[in-house]
């Protein structure tokens, strides 16, 4: 036949790279051979039972593999508000939220973090959307780890909506923790 080569070109041959080139952020670790993924251990924490395993897990997973840990704690500022009428609305202080929602991460953190001193815990309050926060975080981070479900109201949903966001979306490997 003219024009057709016997077999097809293997796709895969002009992709030959080693380990480092594949992935510019992993390390090998020198005394174990082993490759893990350089950056922090980012950890979504909203106060559920699942969100404190997952915080718990991060720290451990950062102690068993020399990595920090990165919790972050979300909030978001209702758009609109309604109230009967005379009723007066006050305008939300915006900083005294955060500091608030910061009081409850760090005492989440040092929860966690007891008797792993070794670790170095860094926590982080964003107002948004939590997908979106751990989502852009995820980018520098060698894991991402966040609790099945959170605070929300469907009780029977195996995976909550910012799990399954992460899940989707972010940049590196995501743990879900039960």
């Amino acid at each position: 036949m003219i024009g057709h080569s016997a077999s097809p070109p293997d796709p895969l041959a002009a992709r030959t790279t080693s380990p480092k080139e594949m992935n510019m952020n992993e390390d090998t670790s020198a005394s174990s051979g082993q490759v893990r993924q350089a950056g922090p251990i980012v950890v979504g924490v909203d106060g559920s039972d699942s969100s404190r395993r997952a915080l718990q897990w991060a720290v451990e997973e950062g102690a068993a593999h020399g990595n920090s840990v990165l919790a972050i704690r979300t909030y978001s500022i209702p758009a609109l508000a309604t109230a009967d009428p005379g009723f007066v609305l006050q305008p939300v202080d915006i900083q005294e939220l955060a500091n608030a929602w910061r009081k409850v991460l760090d005492g989440e953190v040092a929860a966690a973090s007891r008797g792993r001193d070794a670790v170095k815990i860094d926590a982080k309050v964003i107002e948004g959307p939590a997908a979106r926060a751990l989502i852009d975080a995820s980018q520098k981070a060698s894991t991402l780890v966040v609790g099945s479900r959170g605070l929300g109201g469907f009780v029977g949903l195996l995976l909550g909506s910012v799990s399954q966001q992460c899940v989707t979306h972010a940049h590196c490997p995501v743990v879900v923790i039960r």
